[in-house]
């Protein structure tokens, strides 16, 4: 049985079509004890099309009322937040101002305003710089900004880009990755892993196993999962991957939030 997703869209997210309630009825159909709605914040999101951003008010209001209509299930409010340095007053604002239980931080644009989802990022670039400017803003994100709870999908960059070959060597990374990870784990972070990766027909969750092994050798503990949905029946899926490998690297908990605060729950 899975315990909680903690990484889901609804159409409070522009890339989601989904009523918030769809995703809530699915999470209850599959025995959730939780799910955390964790739409999308990207200030300053250079596609148009896709501005990434709703107004809090709203957003709590839907929250609260089906917190009261499915009080079977334990439903968070929570956000995933874009960071770029230009806009961190504005994140500070939102956080600081605003009830969250739970805050992913994601690095969805890198080089003063390159959409990885687009090409122009990878333009010119063999896939190792690419990799390594991504890994190298992550990294300044995680050092310089403290308002969240965990990074999320921290190696999705393999997700992008046109090469043949998009595969990520762990280790052509490592002192990058491990840099970012004792990081987080300083500052009392934590990361997920979520498993969207599978969708993406990479084969594995972000981040791949040897660097959730690696987060636990290096000492890290909280580690929430989530499937990153955007539509109901993408809810837990490949959960079963995710706690296998959450076992395999040594892990007995998971995390989950509340004013976000860390919970540790065995699975």
């Amino acid at each position: 049985m899975f315990i909680a997703d903690y990484h889901t869209h609804s159409n409070f997210s522009s890339d989601s079509n989904t009523p918030l309630e769809e995703n809530i009825k699915k999470a209850v159909s599959l025995g959730l004890k939780e799910i955390a709605c964790t739409d999308h914040i990207d200030y300053d999101y250079p596609d148009p099309e896709y501005p990434f951003l709703f107004e809090y008010e709203p957003y709590i209001k839907e929250i609260d009322r089906l917190k009261k209509k499915y009080t079977e299930i334990k439903i968070k409010t929570g956000v995933e937040i874009g960071i770029q340095p230009h806009v961190i007053d504005k994140i500070n604002s939102l956080v600081s101002n605003n009830f969250f239980d739970f805050v992913i931080a994601s690095t969805h644009v890198a080089q003063d305003g390159l959409d990885l989802c687009a090409n122009e990022f990878f333009e010119g670039k063999s896939k190792h710089q690419a990799y390594t400017d991504y890994f190298e803003e992550v990294l300044s994100n995680v050092k310089n900004y403290d308002f969240f709870n965990v990074y999320g999908h921290i190696d999705f960059i393999n997700r992008y880009g046109s090469y043949e070959d998009k595969t990520m060597d762990y280790y052509e990374f490592k002192s990058l990755t491990d840099e970012i990870l004792k990081t987080i784990i300083s500052k009392g972070k934590g990361i997920e892993i979520n498993t969207s990766g599978y969708r993406y027909g990479l084969g594995h969750p972000h981040p791949q196993f040897e660097l959730i092994k690696r987060y636990k050798e290096l000492g890290g503990e909280i580690i929430t999962v989530g499937s990153d949905a955007h539509k109901p029946e993408q809810i837990t899926f490949k959960f079963d991957k995710a706690y296998e490998m959450l076992k395999e690297a040594g892990f007995k908990y998971i995390t989950l939030f509340t004013d976000r605060k860390p919970e540790f729950v065995k699975f």
